[in-house]
């Protein structure tokens, strides 16, 4: 580079390293949240509309402007209230969501064909596009998530596929939008076949799942299907097979409850709480500090994220514990300090924070050799793997990987756990809907990856936040460190980054400063 490009960069960074008054130069941030307002007058006049184009059950629902009635019938009930206790026989809990619940259900339809004397035990798929009755669903103070599936020739006029299980459609409203800065952030193509219902809907594949994202009443959702771009096959669904699911489920979505509470206040992100005292050992390279070559894509460096995303359990139940590539081994040993991250290390899983566009989505994370004078019972192969906070299940039997969610009023965020047998999760009932609490051992470290010893033995750990772009991977590194210092009660100590690490750094500047670098340098490749 030349001088004036260097002396840029230097300044440029100088800003962006040198910490508040007070602050150590290693000091941990807290992520930024911003928080949503409902339009509730909207979500009641929709409402309305959807209760009243049934007109045998629209006298069983009380709105505003209508008569009073005496306290002890049940239209005093406000219609929300109403519509969350005849939802909440499917959909558990729904009332707690502090925003509308969007979901394929026909509440009207269901009221309507109850009232005319369907049996109790009427399947559910009628009343829901044919999607089966729900395979999870979960409302917190944040929002709420749900899944279902479309079974194999189900849904009348479906397209033929060649994809042989069931298609999961996810879909996610959240208060809160954590503030990532996103280069692929708000992109995507309008839905002209959903233009009509929804306006400002996006549709775009990203980190695996084709999505589709829009705001209504104020608030963002986004529909989502794990597929790939590709030619479909029996065992890999493709997103062009996934097109139709998605869309059949968007044109179903009605309110099915929610109900209204205090307004939320934006949260700024600040310096994470951290041990004081020093550690004796622990020790650690600095966050987007991957082993030289191992990028994907000829990207030499990682994703520097200095963020804890959330105040965690460590996710191994015991210390000692090393957070290093188990894909690159370098010279030395993997059960040793210092860690380093390789969230951004050559895969081929999207990750939209990675400047390749591709890495590995988490970290992976080794155990400690039992001590040779052991005498507490440790067994190499049965290493306890925890719950890092108190959560609820997100897992499909035989499913490779278990996702543990927490929705709080001050967080929507996701941890997932990957190598461990899937049925042995299963047996253990690691499957959706179940509740653990923080430090609840969830499983051991194992090797499993589409079969036993299919990998090393560790534990892949990643993190998901909810966004406008739906749930992404976000470097898990700084988490994880700060986890560790609490489980050890002691400081790490960041040792200098490895040769190379500029190109991590470079991959930390603004779009816009890259390009001028690129400009002035003659553009590279």
């Amino acid at each position: 580079m030349n001088r004036k490009v260097v002396s840029f960069i230097s300044c440029w960074l100088a800003a962006l390293l040198s910490p508040p008054p007070g602050a150590h130069a290693d000091e941990f941030r807290t992520p930024s949240i911003s928080a949503m307002r409902v339009e509730w007058r909207a979500v009641v006049d929709q409402l309305r509309q959807e209760i009243t184009a049934h007109p045998a059950i629209a006298a069983n629902f009380t709105f505003a402007g209508q008569r009073r009635v005496p306290a002890t019938d049940p239209r005093a009930t406000p219609a929300l209230v109403q519509l969350n206790a005849v939802t909440a026989g499917f959909f558990p809990g729904i009332a707690r969501s502090p925003i509308p619940v969007l979901l394929p259900f026909d509440a009207a339809g269901y009221l309507e064909a109850r009232q005319s004397g369907i049996p109790d035990n009427a399947p559910v798929a009628r009343f829901q596009a044919d999607f089966r009755a729900v395979d999870f669903f979960d409302a917190g103070a944040s929002g709420y998530d749900a899944v279902f599936s479309l079974d194999p020739g189900a849904g009348d006029g479906m397209p033929p596929r060649t994809f042989a299980k069931p298609v999961e459609v996810q879909i996610s409203g959240s208060i809160l939008v954590y503030d990532l800065a996103d280069r692929l952030g708000g992109k995507g193509e309008p839905v002209k076949t959903l233009a009509a219902q929804f306006p400002d809907m996006r549709r775009f594949i990203r980190e695996g799942y084709v999505r589709y994202a829009f705001t209504r009443f104020g608030i963002p959702y986004v529909v989502s299907i794990q597929c790939l771009d590709s030619a479909p096959r029996p065992k890999r669904l493709a997103c062009r097979e996934a097109t139709p699911v998605a869309e059949r489920f968007l044109k179903a979505l009605r309110i099915a409850g929610g109900q209204p509470s205090r307004p939320r206040s934006d949260i700024a992100s600040g310096i994470a709480e951290r041990p004081i005292t020093p550690s004796a050992d622990f020790t650690y390279h600095p966050s987007g500090d991957i082993i030289a070559g191992s990028g994907g894509r000829r990207q030499q460096g990682g994703h520097a994220d200095f963020t804890v995303y959330s105040q965690i359990r460590f996710p191994l139940q015991k210390a000692p514990a090393f957070a290093h590539s188990q894909s690159f081994p370098k010279r030395g040993r993997l059960d040793a300090y210092p860690w380093q991250d390789n969230f951004c290390e050559a895969r081929s899983f999207e990750v939209g924070q990675c400047a390749s566009g591709y890495g590995h989505q988490g970290q992976d994370i080794r155990p400690g050799a039992c001590p040779a004078d052991s005498t507490d019972g440790c067994d190499p192969r049965q290493q306890a793997v925890v719950a890092v906070r108190d959560s609820i299940v997100i897992r499909s039997a035989q499913q490779q990987a278990a996702t543990l969610q927490v929705n709080t009023r001050t967080e929507h965020v996701r941890f997932r756990y990957m190598h461990m047998n899937p049925s042995v999760m299963d047996a253990d009932g690691l499957l959706n809907g179940r509740r653990v609490s923080e430090g609840e051992k969830v499983g051991v470290v194992s090797n499993y990856l589409d079969h036993p010893n299919g990998t090393s033995r560790h534990l892949h750990f990643d993190v998901q936040v909810f966004t406008r772009d739906g749930w992404l991977w976000v470097n898990p590194y700084t988490t994880l460190v700060s986890a560790y210092e609490r489980l050890i009660r002691g400081r790490g100590r960041e040792i200098g980054p490895e040769p190379g690490v500029a190109a991590a750094v470079a991959h930390a500047l603004p779009d816009d400063v890259v390009h001028r670098i690129d400009t002035q340098e003659g553009g590279g490749n």
